[in-house]
């Protein structure tokens, strides 16, 4: 009996690779609240293994160092939100003030935008009341998916540091499941596969710390010496946001602008704020990202801001996070397949310059 190769038309084939990638996308979607945290503590065990594999070497007990490890984590953690909190709590007391002095260069606002416009302000008092009854209506159904959220965003911030310390323990395991799974024949292209993969996290969220200490160092002195109130506060947050690629760096600045809008008696220390970002701005994206960052992560701008927009409407502000990291390892192990090249090829940005 001879055996024939079934071999399906190019639209057969297409419409299998999309029903499949719709399927997976629902799943993704619906199971975030499992498949996120147990991706981050995925990055996560792999930043920290070298940390772990350097202690062992001290001839320390590997759950001891994996459990040092990751209280190393938690202790730089601690201490970040310890500053943020302690400026956190200046800001709140000074929260009356800064309400009392935005009522009035809004009132301000629309006393000018009224006699400009010749629009009659009981119009726009009008529009605005309507706008704030609906906002109060959309806010307590928000109130009440906040509250939920807080407690899943409870069960995750414990289970990660969980799951990071299995990933760790079950290391071995894990890899060598992966080499049982596709045989000894394709073990040396795996090994390399992973190899890539780990350094490529590694570099790139040891990166990305990097940058963020010193974004929020920049920040914070740029805003000290225009005199702007919760500076470190302003600077840190502006750090945090600004890891988000291409989207961060816009979001950052609009908080100390509208602090300076509330605190300051002139509207002009904004634009001193807007240009101090944007000279930081520079040094990140012509120094610090190219240096530090980007180095091992070679994907083009075009499909870096569609991961970025479709992690965010999958996953959220972590799915944002996460998305050019996962794109990142797809493209090596597209390079490593040889059906799946002209893939990898299009996900990187080595442009070549072709005649015609």
């Amino acid at each position: 009996m001879i055996n024939k190769v079934l071999k399906f038309p190019f639209y057969a084939k297409a419409t299998f690779i999309l029903v499949g990638l719709y399927v997976l996308i629902e799943i993704l979607y619906h199971l975030k609240g499992i498949f996120a945290p147990l991706v981050f503590a995925m990055v996560i065990a792999i930043v920290l293994n070298p940390l772990v594999n350097f202690i062992v070497r001290f001839k320390i007990n590997r759950i001891v160092a994996i459990i040092m490890a990751i209280f190393v984590v938690f202790l730089i953690i601690a201490t970040v939100f310890f500053l943020l909190f302690s400026q956190i709590s200046r800001f709140s007391e000074s929260w009356p003030n800064l309400l009392d002095r935005s009522t009035t260069m809004f009132n301000q606002t629309i006393a000018w935008f009224s006699s400009y416009f010749d629009v009659d302000i009981e119009n726009i008092q009008n529009w605005i009341l309507k706008a704030k009854d609906e906002f109060q209506k959309a806010s307590s159904a928000l109130i009440e998916s906040t509250l939920l959220s807080v407690g899943s965003l409870m069960l995750v911030v414990f289970l990660i540091p969980v799951y990071v310390f299995l990933f760790l323990y079950y290391k071995l395991l894990l890899r060598g499941f992966i080499y049982r799974l596709f045989g000894p024949a394709h073990e040396s292209k795996l090994s390399e596969v992973i190899l890539q993969t780990e350094s490529m996290i590694q570099h790139y969220l040891v990166g990305l710390l990097i940058e963020a200490v010193i974004i929020a160092t920049l920040n914070s002195i740029g805003l000290l010496i225009l005199g702007i109130d919760f500076a470190i506060m302003l600077g840190i947050i502006g750090a945090l946001v600004n890891v988000i690629p291409f989207i961060g760096g816009i979001v950052a600045v609009a908080l100390p602008m509208l602090v300076a809008i509330a605190t300051k008696p002139s509207g002009v220390y904004a634009l001193y704020v807007m240009a101090v970002y944007y000279f930081i701005q520079l040094i990140d994206n012509h120094y610090i990202i190219p240096t530090i960052v980007a180095s091992k992560v070679k994907i083009n701008a075009l499909f870096s801001i569609v991961i970025i927009l479709g992690g965010n409407a999958l996953w959220g502000i972590s799915g944002m996070f996460l998305s050019l990291p996962i794109l990142a390892i797809l493209k090596i192990i597209f390079d490593h397949i040889q059906p799946l090249e002209p893939w990898g090829y299009l996900l990187g940005n080595n442009q070549e310059t072709e005649k015609g």
